[in-house]
């Protein structure tokens, strides 16, 4: 197999930045160029909903590479233009200016965009979602003292927006589906906790809820929302966080295999052995975990490329990495590694207090193998746990729950 001499990234955010970062960093040589949708530098979103929707931090910081880095590496940027389909057979990426763009080996870094609702109101202007820069200070101008918000959607971003807004003095009402914010995540005894905290400062938890219609006035601006049993929750703006969709269209259209997402080996690599897919996208078969999985966070889009980088250019690896993510909610951080759906665990032991908010909690399925751990105000654990999780051996429940036990010794 000849070295590739001419490689495309489709996809300018984190994952984005992190590809041609690793490419160069490999010794990689030929042409590269970077397409990305956002007139913005590749930047990392998890500042969105925390300190940058905050005003805790610039948005600079969330790039990942200043100007210069790119032109010092040779990297073409391609900002605020779309790839608009993809020729498999002729190896060319089209934009939407009509340029076509030939690779040997080509990087989708596509990303997710926020699922919309499908209800009466939902067009208005001030309905707002989370995805971009934009998004951010649209939602972060709503903030102040007097105003009420209505947040759609108790989820990472649901609870992220909400301890943003309270923080900035601004009153919220959440509605979620479920008896539980974070419950098809965390299960019934840890969604409790997220459940309290957002009660404790002052958050209008509304769950088990449905959404009839988002109110809207005589000029079409959004007034509120109305809830499944006739209540109305008037609100200036509502902000909705029901989860993202994989963006394959490019990929689809294409051809390429679809499965919840860009199917994908272990080397990240698709049905086509050209194309590669990192990030929100990718429905990676895990060679640790034994199975498929998707993860929709940070550490995917930041450590995904290296891999994808080496495998174009010819290297035999594979992506090991187990899922990792955080929030950071008021004066709560936590910390997740592994990966334990609904369904895939038999029961949950904790180490530490609940009801403190300081612990460690641990999802095991029924031979007692720890599928994921959570760490809430408790640090230095990940590094620790993830070994216990890749080993995939039994672990004594007793044990595990006692903070004197190290986790070296279980």
């Amino acid at each position: 197999m000849s070295a590739p001499q001419n490689i495309v990234v489709v996809g300018g955010g984190l994952a984005g930045g992190k590809a041609v970062e690793a490419l160069r960093a490999a010794g990689f040589t030929g042409s590269l160029t970077l397409v990305g949708d956002e007139a913005h530098l590749p930047y990392e979103r998890p500042p969105l909903s925390k300190s940058y929707l905050a005003g805790k931090s610039a948005f600079e910081d969330a790039v990942v590479h200043p100007r210069e880095w790119y032109d010092e590496q040779h990297v073409d940027l391609r900002l605020h233009c779309h790839a608009t389909s993809l020729d498999l057979a002729a190896h060319e990426v089209t934009l939407g200016d009509g340029a076509r763009l030939p690779y040997d080996k080509l990087l989708l870094a596509t990303g997710a965009l926020p699922r919309r609702l499908d209800l009466p109101g939902a067009a208005a202007a001030n309905v707002h979602y989370l995805r971009t820069r934009e998004d951010s200070d649209a939602i972060r101008s709503i903030f102040g003292p007097g105003r009420r918000i209505a947040i759609v959607g108790g989820g990472w971003i649901g609870l992220e927006v909400a301890a943003a807004t309270r923080d900035a003095g601004t009153e919220v009402t959440l509605v979620e589906m479920a008896d539980l914010p974070l419950l098809g995540v965390l299960g019934p005894e840890v969604a409790q906790v997220f459940a309290d905290l957002h009660r404790d400062h002052g958050v209008d938890l509304r769950l088990g809820a449905t959404l009839e219609e988002i109110t809207v006035d005589d000029n079409g601006t959004a007034t509120g929302v109305r809830l499944g049993d006739g209540d109305t929750v008037p609100a200036v703006a509502v902000v909705v966080g029901v989860g993202i969709l994989p963006n394959v269209a490019l990929a689809g259209a294409a051809g390429l295999t679809l499965n919840n997402g860009v199917e994908v080996d272990a080397a990240l690599r698709s049905s086509d052995p050209d194309v590669y897919a990192v990030g929100d996208i990718a429905n990676h078969d895990h060679p640790v975990l034994g199975t498929r999985v998707r993860v929709e966070h940070w550490s995917t889009a930041l450590n995904q490329p290296a891999t994808a980088a080496r495998a174009m250019l010819g290297e035999d690896v594979q992506y090991t990495n187990l899922p990792y993510f955080f929030s950071d909610q008021y004066d709560l951080g936590m910390e997740y590694v592994g990966y334990a759906p609904r369904g895939s665990y038999a029961q949950v032991v904790v180490r530490g207090d609940l009801g403190s908010r300081e612990f460690v909690a641990f999802w095991l399925d029924g031979e007692n193998r720890i599928k994921a751990a959570m760490n809430v105000n408790v640090w230095d654990v990940p590094d620790a746990v993830k070994p216990l999780i890749a080993e995939g051996r039994a672990v004594d429940p007793a044990r595990l729950s006692d903070p004197a036990v190290a986790f070296a010794d279980l």
